[in-house]
Protein backbone atom coordinates (compact mmCIF):
# COMPACT_ATOMS: atom_id res chain seq x y z
CA UNK A 1 0.00 0.00 0.00
CA UNK A 2 1.14 3.13 -0.79
CA UNK A 3 -0.77 6.40 -1.02
CA UNK A 4 1.86 8.84 -1.66
CA UNK A 5 1.49 9.42 -6.02
CA UNK A 6 -0.92 12.09 -5.31
CA UNK A 7 -1.77 15.29 -3.42
CA UNK A 8 -4.87 15.64 -1.96
CA UNK A 9 -6.69 19.05 -1.64
CA UNK A 10 -8.25 20.92 1.68
CA UNK A 11 -11.76 19.31 2.47
CA UNK A 12 -10.49 15.74 0.92
CA UNK A 13 -11.29 12.42 2.83
CA UNK A 14 -9.00 9.14 2.18
CA UNK A 15 -11.33 6.46 3.06
CA UNK A 16 -10.25 3.18 4.30
CA UNK A 17 -12.21 -0.09 4.55
CA UNK A 18 -12.81 -1.29 7.89
CA UNK A 19 -11.53 -5.16 7.93
CA UNK A 20 -9.18 -4.21 5.33
CA UNK A 21 -5.38 -5.16 6.34
CA UNK A 22 -2.46 -3.68 4.21
CA UNK A 23 1.34 -3.74 4.16
CA UNK A 24 3.47 -0.48 3.27
CA UNK A 25 3.61 2.91 4.01
CA UNK A 26 0.24 5.37 4.03
CA UNK A 27 2.19 8.61 3.05
CA UNK A 28 0.01 10.90 1.54
CA UNK A 29 0.84 15.09 0.25
CA UNK A 30 -1.23 17.81 0.19
CA UNK A 31 -2.61 20.42 3.00
CA UNK A 32 -5.83 21.42 4.11
CA UNK A 33 -7.06 24.74 5.07
CA UNK A 34 -8.72 25.96 7.82
CA UNK A 35 -11.97 24.75 8.68
CA UNK A 36 -11.20 22.12 5.48
CA UNK A 37 -8.81 19.83 6.80
CA UNK A 38 -7.59 16.53 4.35
CA UNK A 39 -9.17 13.54 6.50
CA UNK A 40 -8.09 9.64 6.88
CA UNK A 41 -10.79 7.45 8.58
CA UNK A 42 -12.18 4.26 8.23
CA UNK A 43 -15.35 3.40 6.48
CA UNK A 44 -18.16 0.81 6.44
CA UNK A 45 -18.65 -2.03 9.28
CA UNK A 46 -16.03 -4.33 11.13
CA UNK A 47 -12.53 -3.90 12.41
CA UNK A 48 -10.60 -1.16 12.00
CA UNK A 49 -8.55 -0.56 8.96
CA UNK A 50 -4.96 -2.12 9.49
CA UNK A 51 -1.64 -0.94 8.05
CA UNK A 52 1.80 -3.14 8.47
CA UNK A 53 4.89 -1.09 7.57
CA UNK A 54 6.32 -4.59 7.74
CA UNK A 55 10.03 -3.23 8.81
CA UNK A 56 10.10 -2.21 5.07
CA UNK A 57 9.15 1.39 5.61
CA UNK A 58 10.51 3.42 8.55
CA UNK A 59 7.11 5.04 9.14
CA UNK A 60 3.98 2.84 8.66
CA UNK A 61 2.35 6.67 8.17
CA UNK A 62 4.39 9.48 7.13
CA UNK A 63 2.80 12.83 7.04
CA UNK A 64 5.98 15.00 5.68
CA UNK A 65 5.96 18.80 5.25
CA UNK A 66 2.12 19.03 5.46
CA UNK A 67 -0.55 20.59 7.59
CA UNK A 68 -4.58 20.40 7.75
CA UNK A 69 -4.95 16.91 8.59
CA UNK A 70 -7.30 14.79 10.66
CA UNK A 71 -6.13 10.76 10.76
CA UNK A 72 -8.50 9.01 12.91
CA UNK A 73 -9.60 5.31 13.48
CA UNK A 74 -6.60 2.94 12.36
CA UNK A 75 -4.54 0.09 13.57
CA UNK A 76 -0.97 0.65 13.05
CA UNK A 77 1.86 -1.77 13.53
CA UNK A 78 5.66 -1.76 12.19
CA UNK A 79 6.72 -5.04 13.30
CA UNK A 80 9.00 -7.59 11.76
CA UNK A 81 12.39 -10.11 13.32
CA UNK A 82 14.96 -6.58 13.90
CA UNK A 83 14.83 -4.15 16.56
CA UNK A 84 15.42 -0.93 13.95
CA UNK A 85 16.67 2.23 14.89
CA UNK A 86 14.60 5.49 13.84
CA UNK A 87 11.80 2.99 13.24
CA UNK A 88 7.92 4.49 13.63
CA UNK A 89 4.20 3.93 13.97
CA UNK A 90 3.03 7.76 12.85
CA UNK A 91 5.62 9.63 11.91
CA UNK A 92 4.64 13.35 11.44
CA UNK A 93 7.77 15.78 10.05
CA UNK A 94 8.22 18.92 9.41
CA UNK A 95 11.53 20.58 7.77
CA UNK A 96 12.14 24.27 6.40
CA UNK A 97 8.18 24.54 6.53
CA UNK A 98 7.45 27.26 8.77
CA UNK A 99 4.01 26.85 11.18
CA UNK A 100 1.87 23.66 10.67
CA UNK A 101 -1.17 24.10 11.86
CA UNK A 102 -3.93 21.53 12.83
CA UNK A 103 -2.61 17.47 13.14
CA UNK A 104 -4.71 15.89 14.88
CA UNK A 105 -4.07 11.76 15.56
CA UNK A 106 -7.65 10.43 17.16
CA UNK A 107 -8.25 7.23 18.23
CA UNK A 108 -5.15 5.63 16.53
CA UNK A 109 -4.17 2.08 18.08
CA UNK A 110 -0.55 1.74 17.32
CA UNK A 111 1.13 -1.48 18.62
CA UNK A 112 4.28 -3.63 18.00
CA UNK A 113 6.16 -0.82 16.53
CA UNK A 114 10.01 -2.88 16.64
CA UNK A 115 12.09 0.31 16.78
CA UNK A 116 15.81 -0.05 18.61
CA UNK A 117 15.22 0.50 22.42
CA UNK A 118 18.77 2.25 22.42
CA UNK A 119 18.41 5.89 22.84
CA UNK A 120 21.78 6.71 20.99
CA UNK A 121 21.04 4.89 18.37
CA UNK A 122 18.27 6.38 17.08
CA UNK A 123 15.81 4.73 19.24
CA UNK A 124 12.11 4.35 18.16
CA UNK A 125 8.02 5.77 18.85
CA UNK A 126 4.99 4.51 18.38
CA UNK A 127 3.99 8.25 17.40
CA UNK A 128 6.62 10.98 16.74
CA UNK A 129 5.65 14.40 15.69
CA UNK A 130 8.82 16.60 14.79
CA UNK A 131 10.15 19.71 13.46
CA UNK A 132 13.51 20.69 12.00
CA UNK A 133 15.35 22.50 9.40
CA UNK A 134 18.12 25.84 8.98
CA UNK A 135 16.28 27.75 6.97
CA UNK A 136 12.63 28.47 7.84
CA UNK A 137 12.03 28.26 11.29
CA UNK A 138 9.15 25.27 11.91
CA UNK A 139 6.70 24.45 14.32
CA UNK A 140 3.69 22.88 15.16
CA UNK A 141 0.14 24.88 15.96
CA UNK A 142 -2.55 23.19 16.85
CA UNK A 143 -0.97 18.96 17.72
CA UNK A 144 -3.66 17.31 19.15
CA UNK A 145 -2.56 13.57 19.92
CA UNK A 146 -5.80 12.22 21.31
CA UNK A 147 -7.44 8.58 22.77
CA UNK A 148 -5.21 6.58 21.59
CA UNK A 149 -4.05 3.01 22.67
CA UNK A 150 -0.39 2.07 21.89
CA UNK A 151 0.96 -1.38 22.89
CA UNK A 152 4.63 -2.85 22.82
CA UNK A 153 5.93 0.50 21.02
CA UNK A 154 10.03 0.54 21.29
CA UNK A 155 11.80 2.58 22.27
CA UNK A 156 9.35 5.16 23.06
CA UNK A 157 5.46 6.39 22.99
CA UNK A 158 4.57 9.08 22.04
CA UNK A 159 7.46 11.68 21.33
CA UNK A 160 8.34 15.12 19.69
CA UNK A 161 11.96 16.42 18.60
CA UNK A 162 13.12 19.80 17.60
CA UNK A 163 13.40 23.03 18.50
CA UNK A 164 14.46 22.54 22.33
CA UNK A 165 17.85 24.85 22.25
CA UNK A 166 17.43 28.33 23.28
CA UNK A 167 19.48 29.66 20.69
CA UNK A 168 17.05 28.76 18.23
CA UNK A 169 14.13 28.44 19.92
CA UNK A 170 10.87 28.42 18.30
CA UNK A 171 8.75 26.86 20.06
CA UNK A 172 5.29 24.61 19.16
CA UNK A 173 2.20 25.69 20.19
CA UNK A 174 -1.48 24.25 21.21
CA UNK A 175 0.08 21.04 21.44
CA UNK A 176 -1.99 18.61 23.53
CA UNK A 177 -1.31 15.17 24.46
CA UNK A 178 -4.90 13.99 25.69
CA UNK A 179 -6.71 10.66 27.17
CA UNK A 180 -4.25 8.20 25.53
CA UNK A 181 -3.80 4.28 26.91
CA UNK A 182 0.34 3.50 26.87
CA UNK A 183 1.14 -0.23 28.21
CA UNK A 184 4.01 -2.35 27.08
CA UNK A 185 6.68 0.39 26.39
CA UNK A 186 10.15 0.02 25.75
CA UNK A 187 11.60 3.16 27.24
CA UNK A 188 9.76 6.54 27.57
CA UNK A 189 5.71 7.21 27.60
CA UNK A 190 5.35 10.73 26.83
CA UNK A 191 7.80 13.50 25.46
CA UNK A 192 6.89 16.71 24.92
CA UNK A 193 10.00 18.79 23.39
CA UNK A 194 10.49 22.25 22.21
CA UNK A 195 6.79 23.23 23.03
CA UNK A 196 5.34 26.31 24.67
CA UNK A 197 1.94 25.50 26.82
CA UNK A 198 1.60 22.39 25.72
CA UNK A 199 -0.47 20.18 27.88
CA UNK A 200 -0.46 16.62 28.95
CA UNK A 201 -3.25 15.07 30.37
CA UNK A 202 -5.99 12.20 31.48
CA UNK A 203 -3.39 9.57 29.90
CA UNK A 204 -2.38 6.41 31.48
CA UNK A 205 0.46 4.23 30.82
CA UNK A 206 1.13 1.16 32.24
CA UNK A 207 4.74 -0.54 32.23
CA UNK A 208 7.45 1.63 30.61
CA UNK A 209 11.25 1.28 30.37
CA UNK A 210 10.47 -2.46 29.80
CA UNK A 211 12.94 -3.21 27.41
CA UNK A 212 15.40 -0.35 27.41
CA UNK A 213 18.96 0.03 29.26
CA UNK A 214 19.82 3.73 29.37
CA UNK A 215 17.69 6.44 31.22
CA UNK A 216 14.04 6.66 30.42
CA UNK A 217 10.99 8.31 32.55
CA UNK A 218 7.16 8.15 31.86
CA UNK A 219 5.99 11.33 31.49
CA UNK A 220 8.33 14.71 31.11
CA UNK A 221 9.40 17.59 29.12
CA UNK A 222 12.74 18.87 27.19
CA UNK A 223 12.94 22.47 26.31
CA UNK A 224 9.64 23.66 27.19
CA UNK A 225 8.63 26.26 29.06
CA UNK A 226 4.90 26.88 30.54
CA UNK A 227 3.61 22.55 30.20
CA UNK A 228 0.72 21.76 32.14
CA UNK A 229 0.87 17.92 33.28
CA UNK A 230 -2.01 16.68 35.09
CA UNK A 231 -4.83 13.72 35.35
CA UNK A 232 -2.06 11.35 34.07
CA UNK A 233 -1.98 7.76 35.68
CA UNK A 234 1.48 6.26 35.86
CA UNK A 235 3.03 2.99 36.67
CA UNK A 236 5.03 0.06 36.17
CA UNK A 237 8.49 1.98 35.21
CA UNK A 238 10.89 -0.42 35.28
CA UNK A 239 14.56 0.34 36.74
CA UNK A 240 16.37 2.81 38.24
CA UNK A 241 18.26 4.33 35.25
CA UNK A 242 15.36 7.39 36.62
CA UNK A 243 12.76 4.95 35.85
CA UNK A 244 9.98 7.62 37.76
CA UNK A 245 6.75 8.11 36.84
CA UNK A 246 7.42 11.79 36.00
CA UNK A 247 9.70 14.23 35.31
CA UNK A 248 10.96 17.97 34.59
CA UNK A 249 14.05 18.13 32.94
CA UNK A 250 16.59 19.93 31.42
CA UNK A 251 16.09 23.41 29.63
CA UNK A 252 12.03 23.62 31.22
CA UNK A 253 10.57 26.60 32.43
CA UNK A 254 7.42 27.25 34.58
CA UNK A 255 5.90 23.77 34.46
CA UNK A 256 3.63 22.61 36.58
CA UNK A 257 2.52 18.78 37.46
CA UNK A 258 -0.84 18.75 39.15
CA UNK A 259 -3.41 16.03 39.95
CA UNK A 260 -1.20 13.04 38.85
CA UNK A 261 -0.90 9.89 40.39
CA UNK A 262 2.50 7.58 40.48
CA UNK A 263 2.39 3.95 41.62
CA UNK A 264 4.83 1.86 42.02
CA UNK A 265 7.09 2.91 39.61
CA UNK A 266 10.91 1.37 40.27
CA UNK A 267 12.72 5.05 40.30
CA UNK A 268 10.16 6.55 42.43
CA UNK A 269 7.73 9.56 41.92
CA UNK A 270 9.40 12.27 40.44
CA UNK A 271 12.89 13.62 38.80
CA UNK A 272 13.41 16.81 38.70
CA UNK A 273 16.88 18.02 36.73
CA UNK A 274 18.96 20.29 34.57
CA UNK A 275 22.77 19.56 34.06
CA UNK A 276 24.46 22.60 35.53
CA UNK A 277 27.75 22.24 32.94
CA UNK A 278 25.61 23.40 30.01
CA UNK A 279 24.13 27.15 30.05
CA UNK A 280 22.62 29.48 27.52
CA UNK A 281 22.86 30.24 24.64
CA UNK A 282 21.55 26.27 25.02
CA UNK A 283 20.01 26.04 27.85
CA UNK A 284 17.79 28.32 29.96
CA UNK A 285 17.65 26.17 32.99
CA UNK A 286 15.11 24.47 34.81
CA UNK A 287 13.16 27.57 36.85
CA UNK A 288 10.19 27.90 38.49
CA UNK A 289 9.02 23.89 38.84
CA UNK A 290 5.71 23.52 40.35
CA UNK A 291 4.85 20.24 42.13
CA UNK A 292 0.88 19.64 43.82
CA UNK A 293 -1.90 17.61 44.84
CA UNK A 294 -0.13 14.30 43.16
CA UNK A 295 -0.45 11.25 45.14
CA UNK A 296 2.69 8.97 44.71
CA UNK A 297 1.54 5.24 46.22
CA UNK A 298 4.25 2.48 46.81
CA UNK A 299 7.06 4.70 44.28
CA UNK A 300 10.41 3.16 44.80
CA UNK A 301 14.21 4.10 45.02
CA UNK A 302 13.50 7.39 45.99
CA UNK A 303 9.76 9.55 45.84
CA UNK A 304 11.86 13.40 44.59
CA UNK A 305 15.24 13.02 42.97
CA UNK A 306 16.39 16.32 42.58
CA UNK A 307 19.47 16.66 40.29
CA UNK A 308 21.68 19.84 39.42
CA UNK A 309 20.86 23.64 39.26
CA UNK A 310 17.17 23.54 39.48
CA UNK A 311 15.72 26.82 40.70
CA UNK A 312 12.40 27.96 42.61
CA UNK A 313 11.24 24.60 42.58
CA UNK A 314 7.29 24.30 44.98
CA UNK A 315 6.25 20.81 45.85
CA UNK A 316 3.50 21.20 47.81
CA UNK A 317 0.25 19.63 48.69
CA UNK A 318 1.18 15.79 47.59
CA UNK A 319 0.57 12.99 49.54
CA UNK A 320 3.20 10.10 49.64
CA UNK A 321 1.91 6.47 50.73
CA UNK A 322 5.12 4.06 51.08
CA UNK A 323 4.02 0.66 51.75
CA UNK A 324 5.25 -2.19 54.36
CA UNK A 325 8.89 -3.80 54.20
CA UNK A 326 10.21 -1.01 52.05
CA UNK A 327 12.58 1.68 53.37
CA UNK A 328 12.58 4.38 50.68
CA UNK A 329 14.22 8.24 50.68
CA UNK A 330 11.98 10.98 50.25
CA UNK A 331 14.46 13.27 48.74
CA UNK A 332 17.32 12.32 46.64
CA UNK A 333 19.58 15.34 45.57
CA UNK A 334 22.73 15.31 43.06
CA UNK A 335 25.21 17.45 41.64
CA UNK A 336 24.50 16.66 37.58
CA UNK A 337 27.09 19.08 35.90
CA UNK A 338 28.75 20.08 39.03
CA UNK A 339 26.00 21.60 40.70
CA UNK A 340 23.04 21.58 43.53
CA UNK A 341 19.50 22.79 43.73
CA UNK A 342 18.56 26.25 45.22
CA UNK A 343 15.04 27.99 46.50
CA UNK A 344 13.63 24.53 46.80
CA UNK A 345 10.53 24.39 49.19
CA UNK A 346 8.48 21.33 50.62
CA UNK A 347 5.14 22.76 51.84
CA UNK A 348 1.82 21.14 53.17
CA UNK A 349 2.84 17.19 52.10
CA UNK A 350 2.03 14.36 53.86
CA UNK A 351 4.43 12.03 53.91
CA UNK A 352 3.09 8.67 55.40
CA UNK A 353 5.61 5.67 55.47
CA UNK A 354 4.18 1.97 56.76
CA UNK A 355 8.05 0.71 56.27
CA UNK A 356 11.65 2.85 57.02
CA UNK A 357 11.76 5.58 55.76
CA UNK A 358 13.51 8.65 55.57
CA UNK A 359 14.05 12.76 54.35
CA UNK A 360 17.28 13.51 53.81
CA UNK A 361 17.37 16.61 55.29
CA UNK A 362 20.74 17.89 56.46
CA UNK A 363 21.77 16.61 53.03
CA UNK A 364 19.80 18.99 50.92
CA UNK A 365 21.00 22.84 49.51
CA UNK A 366 18.84 25.81 50.20
CA UNK A 367 15.89 24.04 51.47
CA UNK A 368 12.48 25.05 52.75
CA UNK A 369 10.36 22.95 55.18
CA UNK A 370 6.99 24.10 55.99
CA UNK A 371 4.05 22.23 57.81
CA UNK A 372 4.72 18.89 56.22
CA UNK A 373 3.19 15.58 58.06
CA UNK A 374 5.46 12.59 58.60
CA UNK A 375 3.42 9.62 59.90
CA UNK A 376 5.48 6.47 60.79
CA UNK A 377 9.17 5.73 60.64
CA UNK A 378 11.46 8.69 59.94
CA UNK A 379 14.81 9.90 60.27
CA UNK A 380 15.69 11.23 63.41
CA UNK A 381 16.70 14.83 61.72
CA UNK A 382 13.50 15.41 60.89
CA UNK A 383 13.00 16.59 65.17
CA UNK A 384 15.10 19.67 64.06
CA UNK A 385 12.75 20.63 60.46
CA UNK A 386 9.57 21.92 63.00
CA UNK A 387 7.79 18.84 61.03
CA UNK A 388 4.28 18.07 61.80
CA UNK A 389 3.53 14.72 63.41
CA UNK A 390 -0.03 13.79 63.12
CA UNK A 391 -1.90 10.41 62.14
CA UNK A 392 -3.85 10.75 59.09
CA UNK A 393 -5.68 7.96 60.46
CA UNK A 394 -6.27 6.70 56.53
CA UNK A 395 -8.96 3.83 55.91
CA UNK A 396 -6.28 1.75 54.34
CA UNK A 397 -7.34 -1.73 51.88
CA UNK A 398 -5.51 -4.33 51.12
CA UNK A 399 -4.48 -2.28 47.41
CA UNK A 400 -3.72 1.63 48.76
CA UNK A 401 -5.95 4.22 46.40
CA UNK A 402 -5.78 7.25 45.76
CA UNK A 403 -8.89 7.48 47.81
CA UNK A 404 -7.94 5.58 50.80
CA UNK A 405 -5.34 8.62 51.11
CA UNK A 406 -8.17 11.10 52.28
CA UNK A 407 -7.66 11.70 56.28
CA UNK A 408 -10.57 10.96 58.44
CA UNK A 409 -13.04 14.20 58.70
CA UNK A 410 -12.05 14.80 62.11
CA UNK A 411 -8.48 15.28 61.43
CA UNK A 412 -6.72 18.56 61.95
CA UNK A 413 -4.36 18.15 58.79
CA UNK A 414 -8.01 19.18 56.51
CA UNK A 415 -6.74 22.44 57.60
CA UNK A 416 -3.33 23.12 58.90
CA UNK A 417 -1.57 24.16 55.64
CA UNK A 418 0.08 27.22 55.43
CA UNK A 419 -1.15 29.31 52.76
CA UNK A 420 2.39 30.81 51.42
CA UNK A 421 2.09 28.67 48.05
CA UNK A 422 0.01 29.65 45.19
CA UNK A 423 -2.82 28.60 43.19
CA UNK A 424 -5.01 25.38 43.45
CA UNK A 425 -8.24 25.69 44.23
CA UNK A 426 -9.17 21.81 44.38
CA UNK A 427 -7.57 18.97 45.97
CA UNK A 428 -6.85 15.71 43.91
CA UNK A 429 -10.40 14.62 44.28
CA UNK A 430 -11.99 18.35 43.01
CA UNK A 431 -13.01 19.18 46.36
CA UNK A 432 -12.83 22.96 46.88
CA UNK A 433 -10.11 24.00 49.30
CA UNK A 434 -9.51 27.19 50.88
CA UNK A 435 -6.64 28.70 49.54
CA UNK A 436 -5.81 30.35 52.52
CA UNK A 437 -5.73 27.79 54.91
CA UNK A 438 -5.35 24.47 52.68
CA UNK A 439 -4.96 20.91 53.87
CA UNK A 440 -1.49 18.84 54.19
CA UNK A 441 -1.78 16.48 51.44
CA UNK A 442 -3.30 16.46 48.08
CA UNK A 443 -6.77 15.56 49.63
CA UNK A 444 -8.96 17.29 52.17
Amino acid sequence: MNVDDGTFAAGDTINLDRGGNWTGSLCPGGSGAPGLPINIRPYGHGARPRIDGDEKFLSTLYLNNVQGWNVTGLEITNSGPRLVPNLAGVDVTATDFGVVNHVHLTDLFVHDVDGSNDKNAGGGSGIYCSVGGSKVRTAFNDLLIEGCHLKHTDRNGITMGGNWARDTWFPSQNVVIRGNLLENIGGDGIVPIGCDGAIVEHNVLRGGRMRALDYAAGIWPWGCDNTVVQYNDVSGMKGTNDGEGYDCDYDCKNTLFQYNYSHNNDGGFMLICNDGSQHLPYNAGNVGSRVRYNVSVDDGLHIFNISGPCLDTQIYNNTVYIGKGSTVPIVAEGNWGGDYASNTAFVNNLFYSAGDSNFVVDQLHNTRLVQNDFWGKFDKHLARTGFLHINPHFDLTKNVVPKDLKPVQASQLTQAGSGIVSGGVRDYLGTRINSQHPPVGALK
